[in-house]
This record gives C-alpha cells, structure tokens and sequence, in this order.
C-alpha cells in the first residue's frame, strides 16, 4: 500500500487565498473547506487507499514557550480562521482520519504518522503532501518522499540533498543557521543557504562546527530544538486506521452546508 499523508493546515491556506484571487476578494464561508475536501476526493478517485490528515487545531504550539518570536494565530484572516475547525469536522464526517494538533504541529503529526508507516512492511511508499522545507527531514531514500503539490515535484534523499545541499537528517541543522520566517526564527546572522550547507557538509552538525566558526553555538542549537520535529505523536495504533471505508452519515450534510453538490455520495475506497 501507499500511505499519504496531507498538510491540512497549508491546503487550508492554499485554496482559501486561491479562491480569494478567483471571487475578486469575496470569500465563501467554507470555500476553502470545500477545496480542500476536493483535494483529497481526487486522490481517492485516482486511487488513493490509505491517507491522514494533520491540521494545527490551534497555531500556537510548545515550541512558543521555547521561543518568543516563535509563529502565532496572530495576523490570520478571520474569514480564514473560521474555517479551521469546521475542515477537522468535515473530514472527519468524510471518514479521512485527522489529526487536530494542540500542543505540537500539523508538521509534528506528519512527522510521526511518516516514521510510524515507513515501520510498517505492508507500507510500500509514504508520500508527504507538503512543500514545507521541515518536512523534507522525514524524507527516506525513496521510501517516504516529499511531495509539493504546486510543482509537482517528488522529493526522495536525492532530491533533498540537490535542494539544500545538506542530508534530510541534516535538515533541522541546515534551518538553524538559515532561519524560516513563516516560523518566525531568523538563524545565525551572516550565515546563508550556501555557507550553511558548507559547514554542515564539512562538521557533520551544529555541534561539531567549531565554536570560533559559530561563535553564538547555543542560539543555533536553540534553533535546531525548533526545526526538529517530533515523531512521538500517537499518530495511530495500526496503518489500517488510514484505510478510507467511505463517507460517515453526516457527510451528506456537511456537503449541504458547504452548498457543493459535487461532494455529495463520494465512492467508497
């Protein structure tokens, strides 16, 4: 079997300011709900058997307490905000399984669900819907790979390491020195993707980078504790639970709702 995996919170995003750009600046109540729920019928109309969906039931995340400046809820659309909790319910009514995350990430749960299958010998591949860069650290040979919906591009060991230069093991090591600031952390000043990847090639991992080459050692592994992510997440007891069995009784009126009748009566798997 193939497991997918499936970024929520960022599908969320993607189809809520796609649909923007479409309406002119009008937004449908559940619109991105909608899109995202089309997401995922397609990819059990095209074949897809078993599949999770991680969202951020909340933004904020442990990593907050560990960082001040760390991302927030702060500055969402609340036309965007809205539909967060609504996209759980209506995937669940949908019979995917979901993920609602509280005190870890939508990336967390992506993380252990991706650890937790790639255990499993009935699991031929695991394919992580996401073009996030932090995921690119769950990427196994070509066993769990990564998958950015955008460009279509798959992403195995090789492909992360043409990407950044750096192994996906090396990759949380690789965002401390060059910092994401869609999670709000800036890495070491003066260090770039290019001289990152150099370092870590050259030492192997923060750690090891001699401390008169990284002067501020404990703010980068700081930011290393940030960029890893979990893989304890009870994601699920047995890969089984990912296996789509068809709608829930609710769904049709979660469909309803939406007012998209093409949702409506999807084919069981």
């Amino acid at each position: 079997m193939i497991v997918h995996l499936i970024d929520g919170t960022y599908e969320l995003f993607r189809h809520f300011y796609g649909n923007r750009r479409g309406r002119k600046g009008e937004d449908a109540p559940l619109g991105a709900v909608a899109g995202v729920l089309h997401t995922v019928l397609q990819m059990l109309e095209t074949g897809a058997t078993h599949l999770g969906v991680a969202t951020d039931h909340v933004v904020e995340s442990f990593r907050n307490d560990v960082w001040a400046g760390y991302k927030t809820g702060e500055g969402i659309d609340p036309a965007l905000w809205a539909q967060f909790h609504p996209l759980e319910q209506a995937l669940a009514a949908m019979g995917v399984k979901v993920w609602p995350m509280v005190e870890c990430e939508a990336d967390d749960a992506l993380a252990s669900a991706a650890h937790l299958a790639s255990l499993d010998a009935r699991v031929q591949k695991v394919c992580i819907w996401t073009p996030d860069k932090d995921l690119a650290q769950s990427v196994v040979g070509d066993r769990v790979v990564q998958v950015d919906r955008r460009s279509g591009d798959i992403r195995n060991d090789a492909g992360v390491r043409a990407k950044f230069g750096v192994s996906p093991a090396q990759i949380p090591d690789y965002l401390a020195l060059v910092g994401d600031s869609s999670d709000g952390y800036p890495g070491i000043s003066g260090i770039g993707p290019k001289n990152a990847a150099r370092l870590i090639a050259l030492h192997g991992s923060i750690e090891m980078i001699p401390e008169e080459v990284l002067k501020d050692r404990e703010r980068a592994l700081l930011f290393k504790r940030l960029a890893t992510l979990r893989r304890d997440v009870p994601a699920f007891a047995d890969v089984e639970e990912l296996h789509w069995r068809g709608p829930t009784s609710s769904f049709e009126s979660w469909a309803a709702k939406i007012g998209d009748p093409r949702l409506q009566s999807p084919r069981r798997g």
